[in-house]
């Protein structure tokens, strides 16, 4: 069946991490762009495929039992379809295990942290230089993290996987974050090398013409005035 996927996307990096798996995996897809900055990710329809109106979400046609089944969150569909395919996620639980610690170390860490040394660095009205230093000091603090991880590994968890996705989805912004490459020759080597894959070349590249400034004042009360649903 063509288009088994469904992807619900913005080319942000959490969106991101899953055009390059996809890419990577040579998986049929469909694109449905959820453009955050318009307040699309609080359409109803959406809502019931991702009820914490964030992307990506996707919706596998041929999910499990061949049924169709929705997931949001960016780190549970890596994951999924790592299952789903047998690819980028070892079978072996102590290789999995390694996959998952540093999936979640840029799940809890690298995004969060970023996310907000984004925010405060460049969509904040107000320039708060505790908040603009805490993010990016803790952003240096993740790249030496990553950086002596991959003095010792070619990849962060071993073989290539969804943990490098999901990182080079959002370090592949070095340069926004402040970082000297010189400081980090480990990240720099494999920074180079991820990026060199035509998968990820592609993933990175979908959508890149939808990109636009995210600091005029009706897209920043859409983006950061958000409140509980009712």
């Amino acid at each position: 069946m063509p288009n088994q996927i469904d992807l619900f996307f913005w080319p942000t990096p959490n969106g991101r991490k899953i055009t390059i798996f996809l890419e990577e995996a040579g998986l049929d897809y469909k694109l449905h762009f959820i453009n955050i900055g318009a307040g699309d990710q609080f359409d109803p329809a959406f809502l019931v495929i991702s009820p914490n109106n964030r992307i990506p979400a996707i919706v596998d046609h041929d999910g499990p039992g061949s049924a169709p089944v929705s997931i949001f969150e960016s780190g549970a569909i890596l994951q999924y379809l790592g299952r789903k395919t047998g690819k980028f996620y070892p079978s072996d639980d102590r290789a999995r295990i390694a996959v998952d610690e540093w999936l979640m170390w840029q799940m809890g860490g690298v995004g969060p942290m970023l996310g907000q040394f984004h925010h405060f660095h460049n969509y904040a009205p107000d320039k708060i230089e505790y908040a603009m230093m805490r993010y990016e000091n803790e952003a240096h603090r993740l790249y030496g993290v990553l950086n002596k991880r991959l003095a010792e590994n070619e990849y962060v968890a071993g073989d290539y996987s969804i943990a490098d996705m999901a990182i080079i989805s959002w370090t592949a912004q070095w340069e926004r974050h402040h970082v000297e490459l010189e400081k980090y020759p480990h990240f720099d080597r494999w920074r180079a090398a991820v990026m060199a894959r035509p998968g990820v070349e592609r993933g990175l590249a979908v959508g890149a013409d939808k990109r636009k400034d995210l600091t005029d004042d009706e897209t920043r009360k859409i983006l950061f005035n958000q409140r509980g649903q009712d």
